[in-house]
């Protein structure tokens, strides 16, 4: 498979007084198009920090990082917010959703600098919204959703531009067990649906169980990388979501129809009875 980003020798070095802390040490690594990597660590270890070097949100003190074959160390601000507009999305722990915006506007904002029309942005941010399963929540603010409601939105806004590899910091840090379990399904199923790469950063081994590769991170160094699915396996399961999907969305319809159908017969009825 593509290899989609790639580590080497990377380093992140903050200097506090006359200290050095290495939250990255010579780090190497690469990521498949397509794959689910998990970085697995406690808290400290340098994970977050090593998110944030890949998506461009810091920069590095040494080494090259580069996605789709750009080194993103080298690029200027411009070109680099340009870049992760084009092909990455984002999902955050704190969900970082606009509170006087309702869902639909919310979700709407990575097509916003995108500069896709208003007309079209609002059909595909009603879209997404629908397969995140929040079709009765599209209008409500923020604080008039639960917090798994809130991250279906922030989901629904990190994959609405379609982007190719989307980083999630923690993203169930703060829902309970079952709604994390849920958003972790969720994140799944449309990644592979997509043929998606995600990152995600996790201290609990649990979800890090969703991962095709896992890298396990302890004070800024890499301790094992974990490979649990070929490329072939990623592959097959990614065509067979894309199907079960597919199949989905024309039931859905077929449902619809028929309920349409249902509807006109019955004022068909009405309007025969009164003529009557």
């Amino acid at each position: 498979m593509e290899k989609i980003i790639e580590l080497s020798h990377v380093k992140k070095i903050y200097h506090m007084g006359t200290e050095k802390i290495r939250a990255v040490n010579d780090v190497s690594f690469t990521i498949d198009k397509g794959e689910f990597c998990c970085l697995l660590g406690t808290s400290g270890s340098g994970k977050s920090t090593l998110l944030n070097l890949m998506a461009g949100i810091e920069k590095a003190s040494g080494g090259e990082i580069k996605i789709k074959g750009y080194d993103i160390r080298r690029m200027s601000e411009k070109n680099l917010a340009d870049f992760r507009q084009r092909y990455l999305g984002f999902v955050f722990q704190a969900y970082n959703l606009i509170g006087s915006m309702n869902a639909i506007e919310n979700v709407e904002l990575p097509l916003v600098f995108k500069r896709v029309s208003p007309e079209k942005r609002r059909k595909l941010a009603i879209k997404m919204l629908k397969q995140v399963g929040l079709a009765k929540r599209m209008e409500h603010r923020p604080k008039e959703m639960s917090g798994g409601q809130q991250q279906r939105v922030g989901i629904a806004r990190a994959f609405v531009a379609d982007p190719e590899i989307v980083f999630a910091d923690e993203p169930t840090g703060n829902l309970d067990t079952k709604t994390t379990m849920e958003v972790m399904d969720l994140i799944h199923s449309m990644a592979r649906r997509n043929s998606q790469t995600i990152v995600m950063v996790t201290h609990d081994p649990r979800l890090a169980d969703y991962g095709d590769k896992i890298i396990h991170i302890l004070d800024g160094n890499i301790q094992d990388v974990e490979v649990r699915h070929t490329a072939e396996e990623i592959e097959a399961e990614c065509k067979a979501e894309a199907e079960k999907f597919k199949e989905e969305m024309l039931l859905k319809k077929k449902k619809r129809e028929e309920k349409r159908k249902k509807l006109m017969e019955g004022l068909s009825e009405g309007k025969g009875k009164n003529e009557l």
